[in-house]
């Protein structure tokens, strides 16, 4: 008796102590939110954060409209929808993978990585395509024919010769086979593998990947060049591009570099020449390339930028397919060290094919940590017996299966005879021909080994906080994207009588400001702008015969835009006195301009259809704010202040 006070006393003490350390800090409806929950995410959401009070009651703000939401979706059930549920599984899959592994095996993988980063390969290779899933008569027909091509090579034929001629990816009728420098992760593993264990000038048995047979021939290998992140002007060419076009775009490049000689800036000249819209806006700055990373330029382009000494050098200009390029040095990194690439490389080893090797070893570990027993030595021979060539077909149903007899035993839970049945059913169309016994062996093994990580994963959450936090995260995201779809977004851009009436209500909000109807034309120079103001007098001659005449010698001399222009909010028109007419030329910010205005518009109300987008926006704002008012009611919320400001304390 005095034994079981005591347990329970301690019970009471254990539970008051973890309600002190993890106190409630807010009710939503009936669910509580901790202490330490709303700390992680105000933390990863706050990267500097701040714990006076106004600061913390601003963020609880945001924080329990988003909880609001949350609640409204699952009590409507959005957490129940099948594409919402598999989409959960697919974030649930690839998160709990770098949990389902032989940590210490991932160990050696990621050194292994670490030390083939410092090496890059140049190597070429010849493909003969074959599903992973092909039958073996399929297989069998691949690797025969890349084993014929591999005799060829060594009967005296040029692998870039039989690359050319004979290998399925297309790219090697251009290139000859030629990959480039590359290395870890920037190939599938199987290829990466076998390159980094070849010889140089030395051409590989076949390689089998998810994409077919390979040979490959390592040409060469080199240190490890570093990352760079550089910046780019870009004239560009297209596949058709004329012999002219093409040496118009070799003229302009010149005038550009002519231009960064003379002291131009480079991040000018970018906004105003570059052809490329994905970095123009960014000053011309690419991702990051090279050693390590995802990112891969062109030969010739990744030359020229690891060829500059300095940041801030500049190439000449140098020909890719895509156009021509003036290239800028931003930043160069070397490979760095282990303990600090270690981070980044076991993130790339989790999510890569490499992580599939330690997981047998893994399993191994499961099954002795489980009290793993196996039963199937009898209750197998039903399937070897019953399996039949409807498998082959995606035909196949185990009804004839009466009994479920256990195959193995895991953690004191009995895994039987129906499940490993609805296993093949499920995957029957990827069974290679073959063997019935050797079918049901191969298939039982793949069921036990998905059976019993799977097991694992069921217990993730319990096992480590941050993979619970981080499916709360998914978990909660990916319904309230689905209520707002419904309840807000969407809702606004039907509704359309909802949206006229709130526009009538909020007219006086939308109207135009002060406009100006004109043709700009924007000149390299003082006397280009002269010459131009000269020209327009005459009212026969219109901007296409201007544009013609003043860029004969150079594409940068002009350049004409015609529009309805805001003039708040267009810089170079902005505190600008300009008449109807023809204005006289004046410089903004080093450019010339020649405005000719057609009209002089004054303030005026906007009509539903010139301002929807803006007042779509603002209806989806009204939604949300009445809806969240109702929300407030159907779900109460309870703030516990004095927990709340004791964060940071």
């Amino acid at each position: 008796m005095k034994t079981h006070f005591l347990i329970l006393t301690f019970a009471l003490i254990t539970l008051k102590g973890i309600s002190q350390v993890d106190p409630v800090i807010m009710e939503v409806g009936s669910k509580k939110i901790t202490k330490s929950e709303f700390l992680q995410i105000y933390l990863k959401n706050n990267p500097t954060p701040s714990y006076d009070n106004v600061a913390l009651d601003e963020y609880m703000e945001l924080f329990t409209k988003f909880k609001l939401k949350v609640a409204e979706a699952e009590a409507k059930g959005y957490d129940t929808i099948p594409k919402l549920k598999k989409e959960l599984d697919g974030y649930r899959k690839q998160l709990s993978a770098p949990y389902l592994i032989d940590s210490a095996r991932n160990d050696e993988m990621v050194k292994e990585a670490y030390e083939r980063t410092k090496v890059e390969l140049r190597a070429s290779h010849i493909l003969v395509r074959c599903e992973p899933n092909a039958l073996p008569s399929d297989t069998l027909l691949a690797y025969n024919k890349i084993i014929a091509l591999k005799n060829k090579i060594e009967k005296g034929e040029k692998f870039a010769d039989v690359a050319r001629n004979s290998s399925e990816d297309p790219s090697a009728k251009s290139n000859e086979g030629d990959l480039g420098f590359f290395t870890a992760f920037q190939m599938v593993y199987p290829f990466e593998e076998a390159a980094y264990k070849s010889k140089i000038g030395q051409v590989s048995s076949p390689v089998r990947t998810r994409f077919g047979y390979h040979l490959i021939n390592v040409v060469s290998s080199r240190p490890a060049r570093g990352t760079m992140k550089a910046a780019h002007i870009m004239v560009a060419t297209s596949k058709t591009a004329t012999p002219e076009e093409i040496e118009n775009a070799k003229k302009k490049i010149e005038e550009i570099y002519t231009k960064l000689e003379k002291g131009e800036k480079f991040e000018e000249l970018v906004k105003n020449y570059s052809d490329d819209p994905s970095s123009n806006s960014k000053e011309g700055v690419l991702p990051a390339f090279g050693t390590g990373t995802t990112t891969r330029m062109v030969t010739d382009f990744e030359d020229a930028a690891f060829a500059l000494k300095k940041n801030g050098d500049f190439s000449k200009p140098i020909k890719t397919e895509y156009g021509y390029h003036i290239i800028k040095r931003v930043e160069w990194t070397d490979v760095p060290k282990f303990e600090t690439a270690k981070k980044e490389l076991q993130s790339k080893v989790n999510k890569d094919e490499r992580s599939m090797k330690t997981q047998d070893s893994y399993v191994i570990k499961l099954k002795n940590a489980y009290g793993y027993e196996n039963k199937s030595k009898k209750s197998i021979k039903w399937f070897n017996s019953n399996l039949d060539s409807t498998c082959f077909t995606g035909k196949w149903t185990a009804d004839k299966l009466k009994s479920d007899k256990v195959l193995f035993v895991l953690d004191g839970k009995n895994f039987t005879q129906k499940s490993f049945a609805q296993f093949i059913e499920r995957n029957q169309r990827g069974i290679s021909k073959d063997a019935f016994d050797v079918i049901v062996k191969n298939q039982y093994k793949k069921w036990e080994k998905e059976t019993i990580l799977g097991y694992e994963e069921t217990k993730l959450e319990g096992k480590y906080p941050e993979f619970k936090a981080l499916m709360s995260e998914y978990h909660d995201g990916i319904i309230l994207y689905e209520i707002m779809t419904d309840q807000v977004w969407n809702k606004a851009m039907q509704d359309t009588v909802g949206l006229k009436t709130f526009f009538e209500e909020n007219r006086s909000k939308y109207v135009w400001g002060n406009r100006v109807d004109a043709v700009v034309y924007e000149c390299y120079n003082s006397k280009i702008a002269d010459q131009v103001f000269t020209m327009i007098q005459n009212d026969t001659i219109n901007s296409r015969h201007v544009l013609e005449v003043v860029n004969k010698d150079s594409e940068l001399n002009l350049r004409v835009r015609t529009n309805k222009f805001d003039k708040e909010q267009t810089v170079y028109l902005k505190d600008q006195t300009l008449v109807k007419g023809i204005n006289k030329p004046y410089a903004i910010e080093g450019k010339y301009f020649v405005i000719k205005v057609s009209e002089l518009l004054p303030p005026a109300q906007k009509e539903l259809n010139e301002s929807k987008g803006a007042i779509t926006s603002d209806y989806q704002n009204y939604l949300e704010k009445k809806w969240l008012e109702q929300l407030g009611t159907k779900h109460p919320v309870t703030i516990y202040k004095p927990i709340l400001y004791s964060l940071g304390k």
